[in-house]
C-alpha cells in the first residue's frame, strides 16, 4: 500500500511539473502577445486623437493606416486540461489565478465583440463621436488586457 501510494504521488508530481511547464510557456507567450497588442492599441488611439476633428478621414482610414485591429489570443489550453481532470492536486491560489485569467478572457471576447458590432456598422463614419466611442472601446479593452497580464504575471511568479 505504501509503495503505491508513494508511486502515486510520484507520477502526480510529475504530471504537475509538465502542465505547469506547459502553462507557464503558454501564459509566456501570451503576456508577450498583450504587449504586443497594447503598443499597437496605443499607436490605433494615438491616431483616433490625431484624426478627432477631421472629417474626412474614416475609421477604416485610421485602422487601415495602424495595419488593422488586433486582439491578442490568450492560450489556456493546459489549464483547461487539468481543470478538467486533476485540478485537486493543484494549490488554491493557482487554481484562482488559473480561473480569473480564464474570466477575464471571457470579458475581453465579450469587448471584442462589442467592438466589432460597433465598427462594422460604422466603419465610413468621420464624427469626432464615433472615433470618440472607439477610443473609449479599445481603452476598455486595454484594461482587461492589462488586468490578464497582472494575472499572468502572478503565475509566473510561483
Amino acid at each position: 500500500m505504501y509503495i503505491t501510494n508513494w508511486n502515486e504521488d510520484r507520477k502526480d508530481k510529475k504530471y504537475i511539473n509538465q502542465i505547469f511547464t506547459s502553462i507557464n510557456k503558454e501564459l509566456s507567450e501570451t503576456k508577450e502577445d498583450i504587449i504586443t497588442q497594447i503598443a499597437l492599441h496605443n499607436i490605433l488611439i494615438d491616431s483616433l486623437d490625431f484624426y478627432e476633428r477631421n472629417n474626412t478621414i474614416t475609421l477604416m482610414d485610421i485602422a487601415i493606416k495602424v495595419n488593422g485591429i488586433q486582439m491578442p489570443t490568450i492560450k489556456l489550453s493546459s489549464w483547461k486540461a487539468i481543470s478538467n481532470s486533476k485540478i485537486e492536486l493543484l494549490k488554491y491560489e493557482n487554481i484562482s489565478t488559473l480561473a480569473n485569467i480564464e474570466n477575464l478572457r471571457e470579458v475581453l471576447i465579450m469587448k471584442n465583440a462589442n467592438l466589432s458590432n460597433f465598427i462594422y456598422p460604422n466603419i465610413n463614419e468621420t464624427t469626432r463621436n464615433k472615433k470618440q466611442i472607439l477610443k473609449v472601446m479599445m481603452m476598455d479593452i486595454m484594461s482587461t488586457e492589462t488586468a490578464i497580464q497582472k494575472e499572468i504575471e502572478k503565475v509566473l511568479k510561483n
